[in-house]
């Protein structure tokens, strides 16, 4: 049998629906999760880490759902190494096609003594037998060593032979709190393939955080000694720090094939708008000079890069901005283009959206046009995006008229509230805390603003807002989303559609020990 160490394909594992959606705040609501595990599908992603079934009835439905609607990417569930977790996990991916199970268990001393309770032997004892009751429902498992970069290697070698002999056809070793640093974390994987008899029938994985800012530099230090899976998640979502970030891996393994002659099978021009929604749906947004997918990661003031760049892009870019998807459309819309012209300019952003879909879209976008001089990519973009996000109306904005500067702050609004038109007038100590208090008043509720976020969309005095709102109610949180030109009427729609979300929203109380 060939080591897969031999192999130079990488395997693509992506946990942003699961690792990912553990940030605070960032939680995903069916429909949401739907749209990206889609997106992550087509882009060429391997695995997709759907979510935790047993943390939630609506963790099981998210999976449950990724699951019937992904065909080519394997769609794997976390459990926990105990029989209820596993039998649970395997239901839900159950529909899929190409479906894993991800089961994992501590293994370093600090976690055995604190958090698990239990003595060595009796872990790995317990390893052995999740993975063969896993490996008795489906034969796709991975075992993961939480915190492996803190387990004494002598220990941890017995649990990769252990769990390999139990039938994981994946090994996958965390650096569960971000310790590790390059040299070390490739290290470790090197003195697994020369200790573990058994290592060429697995599949090495590596699942990095970011706690020190090295988990990318793990990760490709691991590719380098031998791993063949990356768990990563899209902007380097996750929580704490984060996880290592997909674009950056697939970026630097793409540009530096010269000294990691590895492959993957992401199509990258899908990275900019990967980015781009689960940033919209998280509200977690992308820091201006973030790798590779930061607003200034193609930007050059510099004068003399400008030089450089003008008579030559290789002299300050090493890699195309097409390559992530990035590009400079011939075709400018305005208030004179047509539904054909609007139509391909959504094909060429990478949206498929139905007849009646684009129509709504389309008059938004007339709308916009007539307000704006130019309605750049990003507007359209934006305006795409809070039409899906405004899906759930029970509650939807009538009209806003808004009362600011040197006299006392006030709201006039009406809103639609399951097909009845209610409205009021409310003050407040700005325009933004007026709007808020008529919702209030409209809308009852005990929701606590945790954040409210804007950022203009493009340039210009005439940008549009995208306004981002989360709110919390007994434990739960959510995200809403609204975009306008009238910075306003953006805020409260990312308010009425945060409403909205909570009014579906599930229980989630997750179980102890989430992370791998």
């Amino acid at each position: 049998m060939t080591s897969s160490r031999e192999n130079n394909r990488i395997i693509v594992f992506d946990t942003t629906l699961r690792d990912g959606e553990q940030s605070p705040g960032a939680s995903m609501n069916l429909e949401e999760k739907l749209r990206i595990a889609e997106l992550l599908e087509e882009m060429g992603v391997d695995v997709i880490e759907a979510g935790f079934p047993i943390a939630s009835e609506g963790d099981f439905e998210a999976v449950h759902e990724v699951a019937k609607i992904v065909k080519e990417s394997v769609v794997c569930g976390l459990s926990r190494a105990t029989k209820g977790d596993i039998e649970r996990c395997f239901e839900a991916i159950k529909p899929a096609p190409r479906r894993r199970i991800h089961t994992f268990l501590s293994t370093s001393p600090l976690h055995m003594k604190y958090k698990l309770q239990m003595d060595p032997e009796d872990v790995l004892q317990k390893v052995i037998e999740s993975v063969t009751f896993a490996r008795s429902l489906t034969d796709d498992v991975e075992w993961s060593a939480e915190d492996g970069s803190r387990t004494e290697h002598d220990f941890l070698c017995r649990c990769v032979e252990g769990a390999i002999n139990a039938g994981a056809a994946t090994i996958n070793i965390p650096d569960t709190v971000g310790y590790a640093v390059p040299g070390e974390f490739a290290g470790l994987i090197e003195m697994l393939f020369n200790r573990v008899p058994n290592i060429d029938k697995a599949i090495i994985s590596v699942h990095c955080h970011n706690d020190l800012g090295l988990a990318v530099a793990n990760s490709l230090a691991a590719v380098g000694a031998g791993a063949r899976q990356v768990e990563c998640t899209i902007n380097g979502l996750g929580e704490r720090a984060g996880n290592a970030a997909m674009e950056e891996i697939i970026m630097a393994l793409r540009t530096r094939q010269d000294v990691m002659p590895f492959e993957t099978s992401i199509k990258s021009e899908y990275i900019t708008r990967a980015s781009r929604l689960v940033s919209t749906i998280t509200g977690f947004t992308v820091q201006p000079n973030k790798a590779i997918v930061g607003a200034n990661a193609f930007a050059h003031e510099s004068g003399i890069h400008q030089d450089g760049v003008l008579k030559h892009a290789g002299t300050y870019e090493i890699m195309t901005p097409e390559s992530v998807g990035l590009h400079k459309s011939n075709l400018v819309l305005g208030k004179h283009s047509g539904r054909h012209a609007f139509r391909e300019k959504i094909k060429e952003l990478g949206y498929h959206l139905g007849d009646n879909a684009i129509e709504d879209a389309f008059k938004r976008f007339k709308d916009l046009a007539d307000k704006k001089k130019e309605v750049f990519d990003e507007d359209i973009e934006a305006l795409v995006d809070d039409e899906v996000v405004r899906s759930n109306n029970r509650i939807a904005l009538k009209s806003l008229e808004i009362v600011c500067g040197t006299r006392e702050p006030s709201a006039k609004m009406a809103l639609v509230i399951d097909g009845e038109e209610k409205s009021c007038e409310a003050i407040g100590d700005g325009p933004v805390d007026a709007a808020f208090h008529a919702i209030r008043k409209l809308f009852p509720n005990e929701a606590k603003l945790q954040l409210y976020q804007v950022h203009a969309v493009t340039g210009g005095t005439d940008a549009q807002a995208e306004v981002t709102v989360r709110l919390e109610e007994d434990g739960k949180t959510v995200n809403g989303q609204g975009a306008d030109t009238d910075t306003m009427v953006a805020s409260v729609k990312a308010y009425v559609n945060a409403l909205n979300k909570l009014l579906v929203k599930r229980e989630k109380s997750a179980p102890e020990a989430l992370s791998a």
